[in-house]
This record gives C-alpha cells, structure tokens and sequence, in this order.
C-alpha cells in the first residue's frame, strides 16, 4: 500500500483527510483500476474479508479485520473508521445493534472472507466489489472450466427422507435424522476448490440442526458460563453469529456434557448431503435461483442489510433442514484444503494436525445468490470472530 501522504496528494486531499484518500483507494480497487488478483491468494481473501465489512457501522468488523491483517492493505483504513465510529458514539451514542464485539478468542477467519469475506467469501473474487473476492461480499467467479473432468452421473433420490426430529432438552437445537446414503460432492464446474465433484458414502445415519443455532440457544450456554457472552441485542430467534470456530467448540461440548449425546459440528461432508437434501442440481431447489428459498440479498423477502432474518423464515429444503443457503455462514468439523483433491469418501471431517483454517459453508444475508449453491465452500481461521458466520449442530444416531 502506498504511503497514506502520497496517496492523499495523488487524490487532490489534504494530508488531514487521510482516511478519505484511503477511502478513495478503496474505490479504486473496487471499480476494477487494481490488477485481477488469483481466486486462491493471500491477496484475494483480504480483499473478501475487506468487501465484506467496508461499509459496516460495527467497530467490531474492523477490529477482526485488523486482527486477522494487522499489516494488511486496509488497515489504516480500519483504523481511520474505528476513530470515527467511537467520534460518533462519543457525540451522539449510536446503536451498535448487532454484533459481539470481536474478542480475541483465537481468531478465526476464514480468511475472510464470506471471510468466501464476502469470504472470498466465496469463489470469486471479483475485484470488483462483492469480494468474496468481494461483491458484497462477493462477487463470484464463473472461471471457464478447463478441461474439466466429467461430471459424475446425477444422483439417485436417497432411499429414505429424514426420519424425524428430534429435541434432547427443551432449549436444546431441534435435529432432524437423515439416512445412510451417498451423493456427489462439489462439482466441477465453477470455483477451483470445489473440485474435483466426487462420491461420497455417509455410512450411517446421523441428525443435524433444522435450523442454525440462534441467540436464546447460545445465551443459555453463555449464562451458564460455558460459551462467551454476546454483546449485542440480535433478537433471539436469529441465527447467534460473530463466534469463531473455537467458539462453536465450545458450545458443543456445553451441550454434549449437558445432555449425555455426543454433539459436535458436521463434517464437511454431512453439510453437504444435507443441503442438498437428495437432489443434484446447483441449489435445492433447482438450477435457478428462486425468490423464497434463501437468506440472501437476492433472494426475496423477508431481507435486511442489517442482519440475517428469524431462523424458519424461508421455506425448508426436502429433507426439512432451513436455512442451509443464506442467513450466516456455517463452520464445519473439516480443516480447510484448496480442492477436493485426496479427500476421503466415507464423510469422516478432513483433518491436518494444528490446523488453524477451517470451513464454512453456505453463504450469508449479506451475500449474493451466486454464493447460495449446495457446492459453495469457504475458509476462516479458527479463531477469527466474523458478523456472517454462526452454526449449527450435528450428533450421531445411536
């Protein structure tokens, strides 16, 4: 990044408005003046993770950025917007409706990166300006398949739906059992790391969250003092966010102490088969996109830029799971890797030792409808507290 003093006289401003050239500097990545950066690169999922927060009143975005790039190409920009931010709740106390301050439990990012950042904050980084490579986050890709291997052949209707819900205490997430089966895996057209499309065999049964786990379920943890408080007033029945991966480790064993089942986060592979609920095509519910299907900024009603709607809101998938487009992205067991290249077929999380980047999966509100495919694949660190991501749970049938 350029010094701030040069980039001021560049811009025509005076050295005291500095976070405006910055700002300009911005722009100028987002109008395309920057060169096209890789989709897989340091670079790209700086950008993500920046698109996706650039225009946040929350100083709690900005210090995740910072804790995730401390010297990053932004962050005098972050700066420059904390100090304003906390000028203005100075002057006149503004409400920070949303999000958790970005504690530092392990931070976690994906790197940003939807962050897919708009973490890159999917696939594509755009250049844009919907990162994820940014378009609001993001902004995806479509990279022309290059001698792609054959798709596999479309899936069979599992032999079986869900099998029921289930509830292991009264504040407990609601689960729905999901059969034995397999199913293709990513695809092989669209973003590099959701190939190659593979088969993968869920050997046995096992139940997930209807819904992602919302605020009232994380504040009961919380109040226990098991998981970290929220500090923001996100009504109860949305999806919690701004919790790291650790986080939702945390909650997990919370829940698994509290109630005897082995709770724990679905691998990548579970997520999958679950959002796709028996079907092969690019969404659930079809190869088109749909108004009313998803949470996501071109998805229909009920929207708002603010924060993801009531967990339920949009209609469930055929296998009765809600919300596995859209609302906030999801972490899952899986360590992260750039491909699917070498990843087992039995559904078992793909796992390094030490591993600090994990997955998330599906997509937020605050994301466009390229980003709400079952493939859709991303990465945050561990640690890093985002606004977009949250979870839900996963436990064996037994």
């Amino acid at each position: 990044m350029r010094p701030t003093f040069l980039i001021a006289l560049s811009l025509g401003v005076t050295v005291v408005d500095h976070a405006a050239a910055v700002d300009r500097r911005a722009d100028l990545l987002d109008n395309g003046v920057a060169a096209i950066l890789p989709k897989d690169s340091a670079e790209q999922y700086e950008l993500t993770f920046w698109e996706s927060i650039k225009d946040s009143n929350h100083i709690a975005d900005y210090e995740a950025y910072l804790q995730a790039y401390p010297k990053g190409r932004f962050a005098t920009l972050a700066k420059a917007r904390i100090e304003r931010l906390r000028a203005a709740a100075r002057t006149e106390p503004a409400p920070e409706t949303e999000r958790p301050a970005a504690k530092t439990a392990p931070e976690k990012t994906r790197p940003a990166p939807p962050p897919k950042a708009e973490p890159e904050r999917k696939r594509t980084p755009p250049v844009a300006k919907e990162p994820p490579a940014v378009k609001e986050p993001p902004a995806p890709k479509e990279v022309p398949p290059q001698a792609a291997p054959a798709e596999p052949a479309p899936d069979k209707p599992p032999p079986t739906t869900a099998t029921g819900e289930v509830r292991d205490c009264p504040t407990c997430p609601v689960l729905v059992s999901l059969p034995a089966g397999s199913f293709t895996m990513g695809a092989n057209s669209g973003d590099p790391s959701e190939k190659p499309a593979h088969r993968v065999s869920i050997g046995a049964p096992f139940a997930i969250g209807k819904f992602e786990v919302t605020v009232d379920q994380w504040n009961v943890c919380a109040e226990g003092g098991s998981c970290p408080k929220l500090t923001s007033n996100s009504p109860g029945n949305t999806p919690v966010r701004d919790v790291s991966w650790d986080d939702a480790q945390q909650y997990v064993k919370w829940l698994s102490i509290t109630t005897g089942k082995s709770y724990r986060l679905p691998s990548e592979a579970e997520w999958e088969y679950a959002a796709r609920g028996g079907t092969s095509s690019r969404f659930w519910w079809g190869e088109q996109m749909k108004p009313g299907n998803a949470n996501c900024k071109e998805c229909g009603e009920p929207w708002s830029a603010d924060g993801p709607a009531k967990v339920g809101s949009f209609a469930p998938n055929p296998y009765g799971l809600h919300d596995m487009s859209g609302s906030v992205w999801e972490w899952v067991a899986d360590c992260w890797h750039n491909s699917y290249k070498g990843a087992p077929g039995d559904a078992k999380p793909w796992d390094t030792p030490a591993c600090r980047e994990r997955v998330i999966r599906g997509g937020s509100w605050r994301d466009g409808a390229s980003y709400m495919p079952s493939s859709t694949r991303f990465k945050y660190g561990a640690s890093v507290r985002h606004s977009q991501n949250g979870f839900r749970v996963a436990r064996d049938m037994k």
